[in-house]
C-alpha cells in the first residue's frame, strides 16, 4: 500500500475535478461562483455535523461541550458572511453572461440548507416542494421528523432545574420554534443566577444573529444582482427570501433581553 499523502488524503485530484463551467466559450466569473457554492455546502455539511454534537451535548446535560461548539458554529458562520463579501466583486453583468446557463438551478434547491433551517428548528413543510429529487426530499424530511436543537435545549434546562411547559414537551417535532412565556421565566432565573449559562445563552444569542445576519447579506446580495426578478429555475427570488428574515431560532432568548 503506498504512503498516505495530502492530496491522497483530502481526494484534492476529485475535489479540482468538480468545477464544471457550462458558458462557451467560458465567462471568467462562472468558476468563482461554481467555488463559493461548493465551498457553501461543505460548510453547511460542517455545521449540520456541529449541530448534532450540540444536540448530544444538550441531552447529556454537557454545558462546556455545548459552549465550545457553539463558539465554533458562530465562527462558521462568520467565515460564511465573509465569503458572500468575495462573490459580491461579481457584478450584475458578469453573473448575467452565464445566467441561464444554471437553467433549472436554483439555491432554493440547496438540501443542505434546508436541512440546517430544520435542525435549528426553522422548520416550513411546505419547502420539501423545492426538494432536487428523492435523495434531497428523503434528507429534508428526516430532519423535519427529526427534534431540532430548541427540543435538546429543552432537555437541557431541565437538568439544570427547569421546568419545561408540557405543551412544549408534546408539540409536534415538525412545527417551528415558537416563544413560551413561561419557559422565558426559567431561562430568565438561570440566567441571573448561573454566570455558566449566561456564557451559554449569549453564545446562542450570537449564533442566531449570525445566522440571521448570513440570511440578511444573502438576501441583500441576491437582490444587488438581479434586483426583481425570479430566481434561476422560476424560484421566487428576492420577495420571498425576505420572508425569513429577522426570523429567531431561539425566541425565548430575544424576548427576555429587556430584563436583563
Amino acid at each position: 500500500m503506498p504512503d498516505l499523502t495530502y492530496a491522497g488524503y483530502l481526494h484534492i485530484d476529485r475535489l479540482l475535478g468538480l468545477q464544471e463551467p457550462r458558458s462557451t466559450p467560458p465567462e471568467h466569473d462562472e468558476m468563482l461562483f461554481i467555488v463559493i457554492h461548493q465551498v457553501f455546502e461543505l460548510w453547511f455539511k460542517e455545521v449540520l455535523h456541529e449541530v448534532e454534537k450540540i444536540d448530544r451535548d444538550f441531552s447529556s446535560g454537557d454545558l462546556f461541550g455545548a459552549i465550545h461548539t457553539f463558539k465554533r458554529v458562530r465562527t462558521i458562520m462568520k467565515t460564511l458572511v465573509g465569503q458572500l463579501d468575495i462573490l459580491e466583486t461579481m457584478t450584475p453583468m458578469s453573473f448575467s453572461a452565464f445566467r441561464e446557463r444554471l437553467d433549472t438551478a436554483s439555491g432554493f434547491q440547496s438540501f443542505q440548507f434546508r436541512e440546517l433551517e430544520f435542525a435549528l428548528g426553522y422548520k416550513r413543510p411546505e419547502m420539501l416542494r423545492h426538494a432536487a429529487g428523492p435523495e434531497a426530499r428523503a434528507a429534508i424530511e428526516r430532519r423535519l421528523a427529526q427534534r431540532s436543537v430548541v427540543d435538546h435545549f429543552y432537555d437541557f434546562l431541565e437538568t439544570q432545574g427547569a421546568t419545561i411547559p408540557p405543551e412544549l414537551r408534546a408539540k409536534d417535532t415538525s412545527a417551528a420554534n415558537a416563544p413560551s412565556p413561561e419557559l422565558q421565566r426559567e431561562i430568565l432565573r438561570l440566567y441571573k443566577a448561573r454566570p455558566e449559562l449566561a456564557i451559554l445563552f449569549e453564545l446562542m444569542t450570537d449564533l442566531d444573529e449570525g445566522f440571521q445576519e448570513w440570511k440578511y447579506r444573502h438576501v441583500k446580495l441576491v437582490e444587488r444582482t438581479i434586483g426583481n426578478k425570479k430566481g434561476t429555475g422560476g424560484s421566487l427570488g428576492v420577495e420571498f427570501l425576505k420572508q425569513s428574515l429577522f426570523k429567531p431560532i431561539f425566541p425565548d432568548l430575544w424576548a427576555i433581553r429587556h430584563e436583563l
